[in-house]
């Protein structure tokens, strides 16, 4: 294009301009109704995904929960009691206790507070290696790092705060 040569139309008005490139937009007109029956439906979707969740169904479950290992570990931790379940309530009494003004009970409170902390770590302890066991047993050749201490850490969550909620009794055998 030389000098001489025009482009054959008039530059458009800067205002011509913009309303042409918001009129081409990528994103869709969405009315405030759409906009609140997206959500509502994203809150509906969110709600039975938690419930799923909590129900232990395999699909809704995080990949950290998947599988027949995890959901054996969680039945064995919660088919038993164990002293760390009981620890934050513990906990709670210790605090109630150390605002007495007695040392003795002050005292006591804080060795009751270790004494559960050590227990619930052997319990721990013994824990891990009785999964590891029982998961070669029952799963042969399943890997079981991390195993012993997500069986660890389940334990010691008070049993109704537990996610997936527990699907058998204390007491009853697992399959």
């Amino acid at each position: 294009m030389t000098s001489n040569e025009g482009k054959g139309r008039p530059t458009p008005k800067r205002r011509e301009a913009e309303s042409k490139r918001k009129v081409s937009s990528l994103s869709p007109i969405v009315t405030k109704d759409q906009k609140r029956a997206s959500k509502l439906q994203a809150k509906e979707a969110r709600i039975a995904q938690r419930a799923a969740y909590l129900r232990g169904d395999e699909a809704a479950l995080p990949a950290r929960d998947r599988g027949p290992a995890r959901r054996f570990v969680r039945n064995f931790v919660d088919s038993r009691r164990s002293i760390g379940e009981y620890f934050l309530p513990i906990i709670f009494v210790v605090l109630v206790l150390t605002l007495f003004p007695i040392a003795a009970v002050q005292i006591g409170a804080i060795a009751l507070m270790y004494a559960v902390l050590v227990t619930a770590v052997i319990d721990g302890i013994f824990l891990s290696r009785k999964i590891r066991k029982a998961i070669e047993a029952k799963f042969p050749g399943t890997s079981t790092k991390g195993l012993g201490m997500y069986a660890w850490l389940r334990s010691t969550q008070m049993r109704r705060l537990r996610a997936p909620h527990p699907q058998v009794k204390v007491g009853d055998p697992i399959n």
